[in-house]
């Protein structure tokens, strides 16, 4: 205990008071006291010891049992401090977030009047669009209405007061949306199939060829070359319901030691060009040609050529120095006569032949069905697509005219037009609808032949199809009228410089003047003022058809 109270003194302090001390002090002063009067013993010294030992626990101890039953707040102010800062904190956090959530209530109603105002507009944007297309169809409308009553007035002025040609414009003019998608229920169509009777006479001219090769190899007769097919049924269409005519033209060449020579009629100046074929003899006494057990006919004796050849084409088909229509016509006959029993098509099908003094018309029939085949013969113009053919415009031609043909021409024009069109294409519809209508009328079939291949030249052949054809019908009712009244109507082939360049014509029939089909109204009063009125009643006629009026 002395060294513990000198640490003590040496450190400046006051150690701590307590019970323990009191404790020891009485041991103290009673071992003193009795030490002056005894000498210490043994349990003394040890349980001196046991309590210097015990003090310092039992110190600690009790410093320990008074913090747990008395605990005094510690840093109370702090806590009070960190409460006040976290409601300052809370406050501001809610205020942040009332803030953030009106903020993005504004921006909500921003976008909703956004979004409203663009409906808006999109709404009035639509309307306008509507009224213009509204406006331009109304525009539209007035327009052709006011070119119908001006085309309307003038006719009227031309032909007479009290015009009917525009009976029924407005219906029709109301009904021509349905009108497309009906009229080929109205109309009653042929029932025809053109396909196998031109592939039926194609195989037949074939095997004609054929045989007359054989037959005319070692003869003076003309080289017959292999049928081109003409006329309405090979270009798809015909005016004809039944009894359709399947015409061909058979071109001829020259044969050995024969040249031909086209020459213009002296009346070359008419519309219709017709041509001579003169025939001239050439010389054949050339060493190649003496080879093939051939006379000359120009420097061998006629006796000789009598006995040993047969006659010169100058001798059997023609009229002086030029070829005959009618005894070509007639030879034909023969040559057909005489090879019908080789051919195939014998052993089922029963051969008649049919008069005529400038083609070969025959008709063949198995008892079920029937065709009627004519052979035009012709020569060709160079080497283009217009000939010299047997064919005739007028009643009364000479034997030795020649009339210049475009029909090979105009098949080639059909062709170039199928391989342009749709499948659905109804341009041949819309031509052989008119060239039925007129019929008994001044409008030849020619005519409306004409009028459809010009439109067919300027317009695309797409705009042919089902949704146009009231449309197409109604440009060649109104192609119709305007040559009536100007009393013209220019030919297709002659005089047209817009042809597809694959289709070959002479030069001159290409660049001289047009050729007009209407000349006869130009030229006859009485005849343009019969066409005007049959063109009233073609007129009514065709809006009954469309109508299906009865």
């Amino acid at each position: 205990m002395a060294s513990t109270s000198a640490g003590s003194r040496a450190t400046g302090t006051m150690p701590p008071y307590t019970a323990a001390e009191d404790l020891k002090a009485q041991a103290v002063s009673q071992e003193g006291a009795s030490s002056s009067s005894l000498p210490p013993r043994p349990t003394h010294r040890l349980l001196s010891l046991l309590l210097q030992t015990m003090a310092p626990m039992a110190f600690f101890f009790t410093l320990l049992k008074s913090l747990i039953q008395y605990p005094q707040p510690v840093a109370e102010g702090l806590d009070e401090e960190t409460r006040l800062r976290m409601e300052v904190r809370a406050k501001h956090l809610e205020r942040e977030r009332l803030q953030l959530e009106q903020e993005v209530e504004r921006h909500s109603q921003q976008q909703v009047q956004f979004l409203l105002l663009l409906a808006v507009a999109v709404l009035l944007v639509y309307i306008l669009v509507l009224w213009f297309i509204g406006w331009k169809s109304s525009l539209r409308r007035e327009e052709d209405e006011e070119e119908n009553r001006g085309a309307n007035e003038e006719e009227a002025g031309n032909v007479a007061a009290n015009e009917e040609d525009d009976v029924g414009n407005e219906a029709v003019n109301e009904a021509e949306d349905r009108v497309g998608r009906l009229i080929m229920q109205r109309i009653r169509w042929p029932v025809q199939d053109l396909q196998r009777g031109c592939q039926w006479t194609t195989n037949l001219m074939d095997n004609y060829t054929v045989y007359f090769g054989h037959v005319l190899s070692n003869s003076f007769y003309p080289v017959l070359q292999r049928a081109i097919g003409v006329g309405s049924a090979f270009e798809g269409w015909s005016p004809r319901e039944e009894d359709v005519v399947y015409r061909v033209l058979i071109p001829m060449t020259p044969p050995r030691g024969h040249s031909f020579h086209l020459e213009l009629d002296s009346a070359g100046q008419r519309p219709v060009r017709n041509f001579r074929v003169r025939v001239q003899l050439e010389c054949t006494c050339r060493r190649e040609q003496q080879a093939e057990d051939m006379l000359c006919f120009l420097h061998q004796p006629e006796e000789e050529l009598r006995r040993n050849q047969g006659p010169s084409l100058l001798h059997t088909l023609c009229t002086g120095s030029y070829l005959d229509v009618q005894k070509t016509a007639r030879w034909f006959y023969q040559l057909v006569r005489a090879i019908w029993p080789a051919l195939p098509q014998s052993h089922n099908w029963h051969l008649v032949l049919l008069p005529s003094t400038r083609s070969c018309q025959f008709k063949v029939t198995n008892g079920r069905e029937s065709f009627r085949i004519e052979m035009l013969f012709g020569v060709r113009r160079d080497d283009s697509a217009v000939f010299v053919s047997s064919q005739t415009r007028e009643a009364h031609t000479a034997s030795t005219i020649w009339p210049e043909s475009y029909a090979v021409a105009e098949a080639e024009f059909f062709k170039h037009i199928a391989r342009q069109a749709p499948p659905d294409s109804l341009h041949l519809k819309c031509l052989q609808f008119f060239t039925r209508l007129p019929l008994g009328f001044s409008f030849s079939t020619y005519t409306m032949k004409t009028i459809v291949m010009h439109l067919l030249n300027v317009r695309p052949v797409s705009s042919w199809c089902r949704r146009d054809l009231l449309e197409r019908l109604q440009d060649i009712i109104k192609s119709l009228r305007f040559c009536v009244q100007a009393k013209r109507l220019n030919h297709f082939i002659v005089g047209n410089p817009t042809l597809p360049q694959h289709i070959h014509v002479p030069a001159d029939v290409q660049t001289c003047g047009t050729y007009n089909l209407l000349l006869r109204l130009a030229q006859q009063p009485d005849a343009h003022a019969q066409a005007i009125h049959e063109y009233r009643v073609l007129k009514r006629w065709y809006k009954r058809i469309l109508l299906a009026e009865d």
